[in-house]
C-alpha cells in the first residue's frame, strides 16, 4: 500500500487514527501491528513470512543474549537475518556474475534461481531487527520480554518499506506508553501534507522529464538535454526520499512516536563527508555505529581507517541494490571521502566557498547517473555525453526544448529552492508571527489544505506513484 494512495488516505489511515484513539493502552501494539499487517500485506502478502521469520528470530535471540548465551544468540541473529537478506537479494546477482566468468570459457551455467522475489522493505527490517539485536548484547537496551510489542516496532507501517531506519533505543519508551495531543497531531498532519506535496508536485513532475530522458540512447540527445536529465533526477530522489521521510515521521507523530530526522538539506553541503551527515542519516548513522566503528573507526592507522571507509561504502552501494551500478556508486563516494581525509578537504577549506558546493553537487550528480542508469555501458555512456566525450551527431531526437515547457522550468526552479534551507526559516518566523494572529493563523491553514488538495487534483489524475526506495 502505497502512501500516496486514495485508498490509503481515504480508508486505511481514517480508520488507524480513530482506533490508535479508541483502544486502550493494553490493545495499542496489538492493533497497531493488525494495522500493519494489512499495510503490508495488501501488496506483498505471500513475502510477509519472511518479515516475521527475521522479527522472531531476533526476538528470541535477543531472550537468549539476555539469558547469558550471548554469542549463541548473536551468531543466529546475524547468521540467519543476513541468510535471508543474500538469498532474497543477492542470490540471482551473484549467479549472474558467476556465469559470466563460465562465460568466458564456454561453460554453461544456470544464472538465476527462478520463483525468487524481493521481499518488500527487507533491507530496512533487516537493518533494524539487527541493530535491536546487536543493541542487546552491547548491553545498551533491554531485550523486549513482548513479541507483540517488538512486532509492532519493526512492522511500524510508516518506516516499514522504505524507512526511516530507526532503533528501538528511540522509540522503546513510546512503544510502551504514547500520547497524542491536539499540537502533536497536527504537528503530523502538517508533515504528512508537506511529504505528499513533495512527492505529487516536485518529485514526479522531475521523475516525467528525468525518466523520458534516460530513457533514450545517450546518443540520440544533445549534452544540454543529459545535463537537464541528470539534475531531474537529483531533484526527484531527494524530494522522493525526503518526502517519504516527511510523510514517515508524519504518520508516526500522528500515531505518538517521533522519529529522528533523516535528511537535513544535503544539496548544501560543501563535501562529501558533509552531504553524508545529511543524506539518508539514519542509514550512515547504522553503517558508522554497526560497520565502520566495529571494524576500528578512526582509531586505526591512516591506512586501516580508509580500508575501513572502503568496506563501508562498498556495503552501502550493495545495500541499495544487487548491481555493479550500485557498488560503484558507493565506492565513488568513499573514494572522495578517502580523497577528503588525504588532502581535498583542506584545500576545499583554503577556496571560495561555493567551490566546495560546486564540487560536491559534481560528484553526487555523477553518482547518480550510476543510481538512475539501468546499465553499467548506459551509465558510462550518458557520462560521455554529459562531459562532451561523445560528439552531438545528425540523428538527435531530443533536444532542451522538448523538456523545458514552463510547467517544467517552475517546477525545477521550485525544486532548486526547497533544496535549501529556506522553508524552516520562514515557517518559524511564520509561526512567531501567526500564533498571535488569528488572520495569518487563518492563511497558514488555508495553505496546508490547497497543498492538500492540489496534491488529491494529481492523485485523481495518476493513481500509481511509487517511491524510489521501493526497490531497496
Amino acid at each position: 500500500m502505497l502512501f500516496t494512495s486514495v485508498i490509503f488516505l481515504s480508508l486505511f489511515l481514517p480508520l488507524v487514527l480513530l482506533g490508535n484513539h479508541f483502544i486502550s493502552k493494553k490493545y495499542k501494539n496489538l492493533f497497531l501491528l493488525f494495522c500493519n499487517v494489512i499495510f503490508y500485506s495488501w501488496g506483498e502478502y505471500l513475502l510477509i513470512g519472511i518479515m516475521f521469520l527475521s522479527i522472531y528470530t531476533n526476538w528470541q535471540c535477543s531472550l537468549l543474549i539476555e539469558q547469558g548465551k550471548k554469542k549463541a544468540g548473536m551468531y543466529i541473529a546475524l547468521i540467519i537475518s543476513i541468510s535471508l537478506l543474500v538469498f532474497y537479494k543477492y542470490a540471482n546477482f551473484v549467479l549472474q556474475n558467476i556465469g559470466s566468468i563460465f562465460d568466458l570459457f564456454d561453460i554453461q551455467f544456470d544464472t538465476q534461481i527462478k520463483g525468487v522475489a524481493l521481499p518488500l522493505g527487507i533491507s530496512f527490517y533487516t537493518f533494524q531487527t539487527l541493530s535491536y539485536t546487536i543493541d542487546v548484547y552491547r548491553g545498551q537496551i533491554k531485550a523486549n520480554k513482548s513479541f507483540v510489542n517488538f512486532a509492532a516496532y519493526v512492522s511500524l507501517f510508516p518506516h516499514l518499506v522504505a524507512g526511516p531506519i530507526v532503533r528501538y533505543v528511540d522509540i522503546d519508551k513510546e512503544l510502551e506508553e504514547r500520547h497524542v495531543n491536539r499540537s502533536k497531531f497536527t504537528q503530523g498532519l502538517e508533515r504528512l501534507i508537506l511529504g505528499l506535496a513533495k512527492k505529487m508536485i516536485i518529485a514526479n513532475t522531475c521523475a516525467s522529464v528525468a525518466d523520458q530522458i534516460f530513457s533514450y540512447s545517450p546518443e540520440f540527445i544533445s549534452s544540454g538535454v543529459a545535463w537537464i536529465g541528470i539534475i531531474a533526477y537529483s531533484l526527484q530522489i531527494y524530494f522522493d526520499f525526503s518526502a517519504y521521510s516527511d510523510m514517515a515521521i508524519g504518520l508516526a507523530k500522528m500515531l505518538g512516536f517521533n522519529f529522528l530526522e533523516n535528511f537535513n538539506y544535503p544539496y548544501i553541503a560543501a563535501s562529501m563527508k558533509d552531504f553524508w551527515r545529511r543524506w539518508h542519516i539514519s542509514l550512515s548513522t547504522w553503517f558508522r555505529d554497526y560497520l565502520y566503528i566495529p571494524l576500528g573507526g578512526n582509531k586505526v592507522s591512516s591506512s586501516a581507517m580508509y580500508r575501513n571507509l572502503f568496506i563501508v561504502f562498498f556495503a552501502t552501494g550493495l545495500w541499495h541494490g544487487a548491481s555493479w551500478n550500485f557498488i560503484i556508486w558507493g565506492l565513488m563516494h568513499g573514494v572522495f571521502l578517502i580523497l577528503e581525509r588525504l588532502f581535498l578537504e583542506k584545500t576545499l577549506q583554503k577556496l571560495w566557498k561555493p567551490i566546495g558546493h560546486i564540487y560536491t553537487l559534481l560528484v553526487v550528480m555523477i553518482g547518480w547517473v550510476f543510481f538512475r542508469a539501468d546499465t553499467l555501458p548506459h551509465a558510462i555512456a550518458y557520462l560521455k555525453k554529459m562531459f562532451f566525450i561523445m560528439p552531438d551527431t545528425q540523428d538527435i531526437v531530443f533536444y532542451v526544448q522538448n523538456v523545458l515547457t514552463a510547467q517544467n522550468v517552475i517546477i525545477f526552479v521550485l525544486g532548486f529552492l526547497f533544496s535549501l534551507p529556506l522553508f524552516p526559516f520562514f515557517q518559524k518566523k511564520y509561526k512567531e508571527v501567526y500564533q498571535d494572529s488569528k488572520v495569518l493563523q487563518g492563511m497558514y491553514y488555508a495553505t496546508l489544505i490547497g497543498l492538500l488538495y492540489i496534491v488529491m487534483v494529481y492523485l485523481s489524475v495518476d493513481t500509481y506513484n511509487p517511491f524510489i526506495y521501493f526497490r531497496f
